[in-house]
């Protein structure tokens, strides 16, 4: 198996600066062993105008069959010899995949102590690979490969050049041009698709294949038009996988959205035509009314479940009566810019021993989350489509089961006293619902009972004597807490 990765470069920025960002000298073959031959690592060119790495996999085809993958399972004698006189020696698949990532982990992840700033650079690249296994045709690694930025070149390869009215094979030649994308992101997209396009995996597709898709996929799978495709030819079609994965990668899209239009409508929540004074944004409303419960409650181990670029995180962090505070969201782009907003990196040891962040998902049970004092659902629950719900609510309410539980989400009532918003619009474009007083008041009254919680309701911004305020918020509390208290 054989792949090229080429770039061009200028006396600012020489082409060479590839074998510091893979970490891989240009004056020198390196070779690996893998699990099922070696890999090389070779530089047919490499000067400052021009820079080409080649990766080159020799496979073992008995090596392969011996790891036991595609055993002759009782099959038709004959097919014993298919195990190994194959195409998996020479033409692209899983196998160069994972040499990908274990050859060039440090450029896969986009790391490069040496040239951090080029590591985080597009670069004009070009990719080659002579023989692709492609079970869709040119049409579907045009699909793939297109909506990423790359300019895709697909021939096929005839299955005989003497007898072309055999036609073509289902390989083809590709080359992947582009100058917008960093080497890390080009290495995330071939890790993913080379395998889907084989549409063959030469290994077990565990459950620890859905967070290696995630990460490889993070920030371009989720919006990608072909992405059920992907999933479930990258994890081989096992249902049950493909549909978590989708699961969760339609959580990312909803986490990742650009909040700008809620931020423009939260704004402008409390102005006041006959004062200059500028409103208090809802936001910062809603936060105060959040640190006003909490602190009520005497909680001193608080998580933020869906916490987004870490607002909330922050402001708990500003009092010291919270001595731990967890930050969890299933967006790993929005996690780290919560990280930045933080100053994780500068934090000293007492303030840094106080707050976590967390990747994970609310659709699912999770130890971590067991044991805290309190748990904020802050404008969350509404992203989700209505027979999820059930979902969350058992993953913090029964399993979790903190102590306190403060909810707040909008009230559909308050949206016509908005004049830029139109009539029957929610305010987000992502928000699946939103609710009514009397819909949420039946929603948290049910969860409760069903968990064994008080709960009680809170206005959020003004209370508009006719349609009510424009967040509503509510406070559940376990009753064995309140009896304590009582006590």
């Amino acid at each position: 198996m054989f792949l090229t990765i080429s770039t061009t470069g200028t006396p600012e920025r020489p082409a060479t600066d590839l074998g510091f960002l893979l970490h891989k000298h240009p004056d020198r073959a390196q070779a690996f062993s893998t699990s099922y031959g070696r890999a090389h690592v070779l530089y047919p060119e490499a000067d400052p105008q021009r820079c080409t790495a080649a990766l080159l996999l020799e496979v073992d085809p008995v090596a392969l069959v011996r790891r036991g993958r595609g055993k002759n399972r009782g099959g038709a004698p004959d097919a014993a010899l298919a195990q190994y006189v194959n195409d998996r020696p020479y033409a692209a698949s899983s196998l160069l995949a994972v040499a990908l990532s274990a050859v060039f982990s440090s450029a896969l992840r986009g790391v490069c102590t040496a040239r951090p700033e080029r590591a985080a650079e597009p670069l004009p690249l070009r990719v080659e690979v002579p023989a692709l296994p492609a079970r869709g045709g040119p049409g579907l690694v045009r699909r793939l490969f297109e909506p990423l930025g790359w300019t895709v070149t697909a021939e096929p390869v005839p299955l005989d050049t003497e007898f072309p009215e055999w036609g073509d094979s289902r390989y083809v030649r590709l080359a992947l041009e582009s100058a917008e994308l960093t080497l890390s992101a080009a290495l995330r997209h071939l890790y993913v698709l080379l395998p889907v396009l084989d549409d063959a995996k030469h290994y077990w597709v565990a459950p620890d294949e859905v967070d290696k898709l995630l990460r490889a996929g993070e920030g371009w799978l989720p919006g990608h038009p072909e992405q059920k495709l992907i999933t479930s030819r990258y994890l081989s079609r096992r249902w049950s996988l493909t549909r978590q994965a989708n699961e969760r990668l339609e959580l990312v899209r909803l986490a990742e959205t650009d909040d700008s239009e809620v931020e423009e409508i939260d704004n402008a929540v409390g102005e006041d035509t006959e004062t200059e004074e500028k409103p208090t944004p809802l936001a910062v409303l809603r936060r105060e009314a959040i640190l006003t419960a909490l602190t009520e409650s005497g909680a001193a181990r608080v998580l933020d479940l869906g916490c987004g670029q870490g607002q909330l995180v922050q402001e708990l962090l500003r009092d010291v009566r919270f001595t731990e505070v967890v930050g969890m969201d299933v967006s790993v782009r929005a996690l780290a810019i919560a990280a930045r907003r933080l100053k994780l990196d500068r934090l000293g040891e007492r303030q840094a021993a106080r707050v976590r962040l967390l990747q994970g998902s609310l659709a699912y049970t999770d130890n971590r989350l067991k044991g805290y004092d309190a748990a904020v659902l802050s404008e969350v629950v509404e992203h989700l489509d209505l027979p999820r719900l059930p979902a969350l609510e058992y993953a913090v309410f029964g399993h979790a089961r903190p102590r306190t539980v403060v909810v707040t989400t909008p009230n559909v009532e308050y949206n016509v006293r908005w004049e830029s918003l139109p009539a029957g619009h929610v305010r987000h474009g992502d928000h699946r619902f939103e609710w009514t007083r009397a819909e949420f008041r039946a929603w948290a009254g049910a969860v409760a009972e069903r968990h064994g919680y008080d709960v009680e309701f809170r206005p959020v911004g003004p209370d508009d004597p006719e349609v009510g305020p424009p967040t509503q918020l509510a406070l559940f509390v376990a009753r064995t807490v309140k009896e304590a208290k009582a006590a």
